[in-house]
């Protein structure tokens, strides 16, 4: 039984990876859209929301393409998750 919980261990630490990923790509669509941009030369969070929901976001096909992309990134985590929470209600 041990296993199988360092099974998800490593499963939920792959679905991290895979946000921070999808938070490195919001900020890299950010620095490409003028409205987002963070000119106050203070660290800020990402604006995922705005990513997200495409809010000021730069209209071009590449910038489109990398919100596409984190977008997925994002279903994939959340389905991650779902399918490891089904799995632990399975095991116990």
């Amino acid at each position: 039984m041990g296993g199988v919980y360092g099974l998800f261990g490593v499963w939920a630490l792959g679905i991290l990876a895979v946000f921070i990923w999808a938070v490195r790509l919001s900020y890299k669509i950010e620095g490409r859209s003028p409205d987002l941009r963070n000119t106050s030369g203070f660290p800020r969070n990402a604006m995922l929301f705005h990513t997200i929901t495409n809010l000021n976001v730069a209209r071009d096909d590449e910038t489109q393409a990398m919100r596409r992309r984190m977008n997925l990134l994002l279903v994939l985590v959340l389905a991650g998750f779902a399918v490891m929470g089904l799995a632990i209600r399975w095991v116990q």
